[in-house]
């Protein structure tokens, strides 16, 4: 997809908007523009225009059950054409040959290996082994590691390595492990080019890694459709109650605000320079 690091920034509804995604783009890896739990076509309309003249691949993700009740969304984000789009959590894959028939490659996150191998017979292009670790929602079933071996051995599409994932160390184990790229998100929430509100920054750079719990609660009381086996993981507060913040285990290492040129680079370079020390 004309990337040069394999870094993917994961498509966070309320954090990856088109600047997020534009400057992760812009630095070799693949930005992600996020649309969320509440999100609809126009907010998708402003946030391609990050992307518009960008000159570089990028990709947008959408979550099944917001799709399927606002289908202008996928029109929408077929029109951009994307070098990636990703929909996840949902059980129907007739959007995979519309997306297809527009040109676009399809990725999709699973969280087991039954759930791998039903999306590449439905013809899904790229697979994100998602581990428990991740923020955000997703099944807290399998960490990322074990998912992601397991995975690989049982496909025959790229794998890209999700949950958990903050740190130079963490981006080379996935690779050496045989991951095509890291999907990172907590790690790119505290970007200068996030859409993260201050607070929810904040809260990031103060957690540690144990900080995190998660819950169905803000979707219930929000009247979102999330399925009852796919939670958020947030951060909780000092009276282990969550939050509204969404972070993976990985948020320990989310130290500073930089801008995502400089993370990428420490994230790239550190990386390299592991598994270069590893191979002799």
């Amino acid at each position: 997809m004309g990337i040069d690091v394999p870094l993917v920034n994961a498509p966070m509804g309320g954090a990856a908007g088109g600047a997020l995604a534009a400057a992760v783009s812009r630095a070799g890896g693949l930005g992600m523009i996020g649309m969320g739990s509440s999100a609809t076509a126009s907010q998708l309309t402003a946030e391609l225009a990050h992307v518009a003249d960008l000159g570089r691949p990028f990709g947008i993700g959408l979550v099944h059950w917001v799709m399927s009740e606002r289908p202008e969304l996928f029109e929408v984000a077929l029109d951009a054409r994307p070098a990636l789009l990703s929909v996840s959590f949902g059980d129907d894959w007739a959007w995979v040959s519309r997306a297809h028939d527009a040109r676009v490659r399809v990725v999709t996150q699973v969280a087991t290996v039954d759930a791998a191998r039903r999306a590449v017979d439905a013809g899904v292009d790229v697979l994100v082994a998602r581990g428990l670790e991740g923020g955000g929602h997703g099944e807290p079933r399998v960490g990322t590691l074990p998912l992601l071996c397991e995975v690989l051995d049982a496909v025959d599409v790229p794998v890209l390595a999700g949950g958990g994932i903050a740190s130079a160390r963490g981006l080379a184990a996935v690779l050496a492990a045989g991951a095509s790229a890291a999907w990172l998100g907590t790690v790119f929430t505290t970007c200068t080019e996030a859409l993260t509100p201050p607070e929810a920054r904040s809260a990031v750079l103060a957690a540690d890694g144990d900080s995190t719990m998660t819950t169905r609660a803000f979707d219930i009381e929000q009247g979102y459709h999330w399925p009852p086996t796919i939670p958020e993981r947030v951060l909780r507060d000092s009276s282990r109650e969550p939050t509204r913040v969404n972070a993976g285990q990985g948020v320990g290492m989310v130290v500073d605000t930089r801008p995502v040129a400089e993370v990428i680079a420490q994230l790239n370079d550190g990386a390299g320079e592991l598994l270069r020390r590893w191979n002799h």
